[in-house]
């Protein structure tokens, strides 16, 4: 018996289990701490009266023989909610059938699971900094991985390059962690290129929800995506999940690769490996796609974006570099005095007490950045901010 020895290749702590573990050591040393956290990226408003009111009532019916749920039909979710999801991309003016989406636990467990039908020997383009779990999945596969750029430059924000090959390209936007967000043109470029290469382009559009009009919330709002690309996203940041694990995964019906549907090896993945979002989860996020839903659900996103604005408007006034805040829940700055991003850290949790990610942890790229979450209570963001620029 031999273990994967590609774990080895991993970073040894994940980043936030390392930010985690100074910030007990930090509430250990000082039991009276004031600590405002705008690390994690974890929501904080209570879930929406209407979701509340469908879990309810899916409850009651588990409660009862004759409706009570057992296993799903299968493991790609309901009907009733992958109509749901359907009808919300016809809201935002793309074309998709309920039969091309597949409910998944979280955009986190798709992104990550989604490689078991690729092979090995295929070579990934991430963009750095990056989201980690791009990275340690096809660590742990042993593909080659190559990075493209992110930077100050071209605004956290790199392009498709010809000394790039890649076949399976990770592309986030709103982007965790800078929260700078591609525009259509720069989109196009991006599914053009994975068209002449013959790639796959992977879009996690798990904050969506945040984008202003006038820019794509969906990589199938660019022509040609459909022949090109995944799509995941997530109930985590859309209607506050990120414990209740609910999100889903498009896969249009012309996305081939040898004449070979990539929405049937997806689905034969799950029916393998997965048994399905529950019933009563399925139902709340039903729900989100309601009228009322979608306005309740845009009143927690839009608080999110106010605390996002303090902050943008706090780094204005220190003059540092940001990107992120305005179409994001993250807002990306440069360190000030050019301190590296753990150095600052450990100077907001001990002189200021707040928690924030240093952007170390997200790649190379990340050297002397700071990434902040706005998904904390309003006063205490405007506390946070006021702590940060009392320097």
């Amino acid at each position: 018996m031999k273990l994967n020895g590609n774990f080895q290749n991993l970073e040894q702590s994940y980043l936030f289990v390392t930010i985690a573990k100074k910030v007990n050591e930090f509430t250990e040393s000082h039991p009276d701490n004031q600590l405002i956290r705008m690390g994690i990226g974890d929501v904080t408003l209570p879930l929406a009266p209407v979701v509340i009111e469908a879990m309810h009532k899916a409850t009651d019916e588990m409660a009862k023989k004759e409706t009570f749920r057992g296993y799903s039909p299968d493991s790609n979710g309901y009907p009733f909610l992958r109509e749901a999801i359907a009808g919300y991309y016809q809201s935002l003016g793309v074309d998709v059938e309920a039969e091309e989406i597949f409910v998944g636990d979280g955009a986190k467990s798709d992104v990550g699971n989604i490689v078991d039908i690729f092979d090995d020997a295929n070579t990934v383009l991430v963009p750095d900094p990056v989201y980690p779990v791009y990275v340690d999945t096809n660590i742990m596969s042993g593909r080659k991985i190559v990075y493209a750029d992110a930077n100050m430059e071209n605004g956290f924000l790199p392009m498709p390059k010809a000394d790039h090959p890649a076949d399976i390209i990770y592309i986030c936007s709103p982007n965790n962690p800078t929260g700078a967000v591609y525009n259509r043109e720069q989109l196009q470029a991006w599914v053009d290129y994975a068209l002449d290469q013959k790639a796959v382009i992977l879009f996690d559009s798990a904050y969506e929800s945040f984008v202003s009009p006038g820019l794509p919330r969906s990589i199938f709002e660019i022509p040609g995506a459909e022949k090109c690309a995944i799509e995941f996203c997530s109930l985590s940041k859309t209607a506050g999940f990120t414990g209740m694990r609910c999100g889903y995964t498009v896969i249009k019906k012309e996305l081939c690769f040898d004449g070979v549907s990539v929405a049937a090896l997806w689905q034969r993945r799950q029916g393998s490996k997965f048994n399905g979002v529950n019933y009563i989860t399925q139902r709340a996020a039903e729900a989100v796609f309601t009228p009322e839903g979608i306005k309740q659900t845009r009143d927690a996103v839009a608080y999110y974006k106010r605390n996002a604005g303090v902050m943008v408007d706090a780094l204005r006034e220190l003059g540092y570099w940001f990107t992120g805040g305005e179409n994001s829940p993250y807002v990306w700055f440069k360190c000030p005095d050019n301190m590296g991003g753990w150095e600052y850290f450990d100077y907001l949790l001990n002189e200021k007490q707040i928690v924030g990610t240093p952007g170390e942890g997200f790649g190379k790229n990340g050297a002397g950045c700071m990434r902040l979450s706005a998904f904390g209570d309003a006063e205490k963001t405007i506390e946070a901010m006021e702590r940060i620029k009392r320097r």
